[in-house]
């Protein structure tokens, strides 16, 4: 029986779906987009065998017909408006639509037709303000003080699929993600700010040189590991925990990041920017580095361990670029 993705053709979701594909793993996914060429191409040469169904995941009789036509024994929700600020201006309604509507709409379909297993992809921007000098992010005691439309509505979306969990007697944990990049990473228009090492790696690409506003030092999560984590919340049976942290379990400085980037494309440079007359061209999430998220309770519960700190990450993306995206030929 597969495993059914909604946000299947997103950044997550693909990295998500390749990883349960390569396990020869049935996946449908469900997506307003149809697949990117790219990964199509990719996924085809797996064992596993996917199916994408194009839906709204604000559809609720979409998805409920889709769950009984391929009646699916496992969800993940995924889709998700990742907004910033001059979207959460233009269209408050919609981020709540898609973010909350979305999993409430997906979590009572898969009451409705027999889904085993549901895993709620959330954000560790639900810790928000709690991340400023704190020493490390827990799921247990550290308070959720989203600070932005995108984390406000991702702990709203926790609350209701916990309530209609408890409802319907559903086998549901919420895996509340770290800041992702890696292969995947697109601007699909539902992600506002790429990840700055992906917006360091495309001007390097072009041959821009790059301001970072300051040194940063977050716990960079690799997309493979971020899928890893989710697909070992979607194996364990009976998880003691309602909730997890899934991230990268290190800290990494974009001045690494940037060393690395520099070291394959010869000629390359780039510098903190100094202030005043000269501005950065990278877009931090925040105007500050939040602390790491503890991940102790994944590792005990699961046996999650990450594989990819900034060096091996940059191995494997800059491989996995020149293989599937013409323009990187120089990653």
């Amino acid at each position: 029986m597969p495993t059914f993705i909604t946000g299947a053709c997103g950044f997550v979701g693909l990295a998500l779906a390749e990883r349960l594909l390569r396990d020869g793993q049935a996946v449908v996914g469900f997506d307003r987009a149809p697949l990117p060429p790219a990964a199509a191409r990719a996924f085809a040469a797996l064992p596993g065998r996917i199916s994408l169904v194009q839906g709204d995941v604000r559809d609720a009789a979409a998805l409920e017909a889709a769950m009984l036509a391929h009646r699916p024994h496992r969800l993940v929700t995924l889709a998700a408006i990742t907004a910033d600020a001059r979207r959460e201006r233009a269209a408050p309604g919609a981020i709540f639509e898609v973010n909350l509507g979305g999993v409430v709409a997906a979590v009572t379909a898969a009451a409705a037709t027999g889904v085993r297993r549901v895993v709620h992809a959330s954000s560790g921007s639900v810790y928000g303000a709690s991340g400023i000098g704190a020493q490390a992010l827990h799921e247990d005691n550290t308070p959720l003080r989203p600070e932005g439309l995108y984390g406000i509505s991702k702990q709203a979306a926790e609350a209701a699929a916990w309530r209609l969990a408890a409802l319907h007697g559903l086998d549901l944990v919420v895996g509340r993600l770290g800041t992702c990049f890696g292969p995947w990473e697109a601007d699909t228009g539902v992600r506002d700010t790429l990840s700055a090492p992906l917006q360091v790696l495309l001007r390097a690409e072009r041959g821009e040189a790059v301001r970072l506003p300051r040194e940063s030092t977050r716990d960079w999560l690799y997309v493979r590991d971020a899928a890893a984590g989710l697909q070992a919340l979607l194996d364990r049976p009976q998880l003691p925990r309602p909730v997890y942290n899934v991230a990268a379990g290190f800290m990494g400085r974009m001045s690494d990041w940037c060393a690395a980037v520099a070291a394959a494309h010869p000629g390359w440079s780039w510098q903190i920017a100094a202030g005043g007359a000269e501005q950065a061209d990278i877009d931090y999430y925040a105007p500050y580095d939040r602390a790491p998220m503890d991940i102790a309770h994944l590792r005990a519960d699961t046996g999650f361990v990450p594989r990819y700190d900034l060096r091996t990450a940059a191995d494997d993306f800059f491989a996995w670029r020149r293989a599937t995206q013409p323009n990187s030929a120089h990653a």
